[in-house]
């Protein structure tokens, strides 16, 4: 099964890209590697959350807010290399949570993306993570994602 039809089997289409906010591509190509900037939980042009993990926001809000980061940056891989089939492996994950001081669930929410790119590529899907606390994010998005694939 492609990715593509995984996706469609989960019920998710790949949106559009989201255009950047700043002076930045959504993803960058050298060799067989592909990079995506940043992708925060933005759904048809709007942001879907906002707000910090631990100060109103919950573990499991954060994990849907990554899973949704995490779809936007497959689609920014696909606009760089036009066809999901062509992943040979996702390398790395990295994930910020805009966090309250005391909030230590960020590998929690990471899970809402590392788990979405499993179901998508399998095994492939594996990958090494970061889940970071930070103090704030642009937009006040309570997530961001970015990641790093290998090609064929």
């Amino acid at each position: 099964m492609t990715p593509e039809q995984k996706l469609e089997e989960l019920g998710l289409t790949l949106p559009e890209v989201p255009k950047p906010v700043a002076a930045y591509v959504p993803a960058v190509r050298t060799g067989n590697l592909v990079y995506t900037s940043g992708q925060v939980p933005i759904v048809e042009g709007k942001v879907v959350g906002t707000g910090k993990l631990g100060a109103g926001m919950t573990t499991e809000e954060g994990a849907r807010m990554a899973r949704i980061c995490a779809l936007n940056a497959l689609a920014a891989l696909k606009s760089e290399v036009g066809d999901l089939q062509r992943v040979v492996r996702i390398v790395k994950v990295v994930v910020f949570v805009a966090s309250d001081p005391a909030f230590t669930e960020q590998p929690q929410v990471g899970n809402g993306a590392s788990e979405l790119l499993g179901e998508v590529f399998g095994e492939a899907g594996r990958h090494a993570r970061s889940a970071v606390g930070v103090a704030s994010l642009p937009l006040d998005v309570p997530v961001e994602v970015e990641l790093i694939a290998e090609i064929a």
